[in-house]
């Protein structure tokens, strides 16, 4: 009967020898399947090839470097799905560097103007023609619309841009030219009778704040509309308003007093 210390010692030289085993098995194994990818590499990458017909052309080959070279979607082996992931990428980079490009052309300081905004001289300059004609119409519009009003506030110093048929245009029209003796009389300017009326009506509005009517108006200064004037009668302080914007020159009195 052999010893103990045998025993263990053909135990020891058993369990080497099965370790020697495994190891070498697993190298086998791996050194297989790296041969067997690389003829599935091989494979695909001559079958993508003849598959494209053979552009012949730089930005095939670098597009085809970009979808055969990797395994995008890492299943181990790189087939259509790779091809599909790689364009994808290849869109949305695209589409990333446009993007840039264009948020650096807006934030850009010194972007050059289209053609067709472009005043100077030569044939870039399409925009030349254009922007002196509509200066000119435009210079000529706003003169015409000047030259009215001063002709307007002319008239008298006391000036009422009314519409005919504004219900609080007839009231201011009523307390300022009936119930009360105003000299100079007022002059009344009927907008929608007027063949500058909605000009006329836009120039007061820049000038006095006040685009609505009736525009009551002492020496080109605006007292208010329908609401202000018939206000200031109730308030007895109507009289009082005219005169400290229209001073001296003009009269204002009541033509009657209620109870007589």
């Amino acid at each position: 009967m052999p010893s103990p210390r045998r025993v263990r010692l053909l135990f020891y030289i058993v369990l080497a020898g099965v370790v020697t085993m495994l190891f070498i098995t697993s190298r086998f194994r791996q050194v297989q399947e790296r041969d067997t990818r690389s003829i599935q590499d091989f494979y695909h990458k001559t079958t993508n090839a003849f598959g494209r017909g053979g552009s012949g052309t730089k930005d095939g080959d670098a597009k085809q470097k970009i979808i055969v070279g990797h395994d995008h979607d890492a299943d181990g082996d790189i087939d259509e799905d790779d091809e599909i992931v790689a364009r994808a990428m290849a869109e949305r980079l695209k589409q990333a560097e446009q993007k840039a490009k264009d948020s650096a052309n807006a934030k850009a300081p010194n972007r050059p103007d289209p053609p067709k905004q472009i005043v100077g001289v030569g044939s870039s300059a399409s925009g030349q023609g254009n922007k002196q004609k509509g200066e000119a119409q435009e210079t000529a519009e706003e003169h015409k619309v000047e030259v009215e009003l001063e002709a307007i506030f002319k008239k008298s110093p006391v000036i009422i841009f009314s519409k005919s048929y504004c219900m609080f245009s007839k009231r201011a029209k009523g307390t300022l030219l009936e119930k009360y003796l105003i000299t100079p009389t007022p002059f009344v300017v009927e907008l929608d009778q007027h063949p500058l009326g909605p000009q006329i009506q836009a120039r007061l509005g820049e000038m006095t704040h006040r685009t609505t009517v009736p525009n009551i108006m002492i020496n080109g200064k605006s007292i208010g509309g329908g609401d202000d004037i018939a206000e200031l009668d109730r308030d007895k302080r109507l009289i009082a308003a005219i005169k400290a914007v229209g001073g001296k020159p003009i009269e204002v009195s009541e033509r009657f007093v209620e109870g007589l």
